[in-house]
């Protein structure tokens, strides 16, 4: 398997949950967010009834593929999208499996 196909993988891994998606649509809609601020609007917003904990999992999971980067402000750990990865699969892969057919 090549990186590249691990780091599809990954990504593809990363949307398979409904929690995440959330993080990614509450994330586009406002950048720079931390765990706590991500945490309160997914859970009020969408009505996820996760721990803070299994949340923190999910964040960690975004970051590993990519498709969250973080930047530390003081002591806080801020939370933003990078479409990248997401957008990769559109023009890359999704073009491929068009061609393929």
């Amino acid at each position: 398997m090549t990186a590249e196909d691990e780091s599809l993988n990954r990504v593809f891994r990363a949307l398979g949950d409904t929690t995440r998606r959330l993080i990614i649509v509450e994330l586009g809609k406002r950048d720079r967010q931390s765990l706590f601020e991500l945490y309160t609007r997914v859970v009020a917003t969408h009505g996820v009834g996760q721990t803070r904990q299994g949340f923190s999992r999910h964040l960690i999971t975004l970051e590993a593929a990519g498709i969250i980067e973080v930047e530390w402000q003081g002591s806080t750990k801020l939370h933003r999208l990078n479409k990248t990865p997401i957008a990769r699969l559109a023009s890359g892969w999704m073009q491929s499996v068009q061609e393929d057919t």
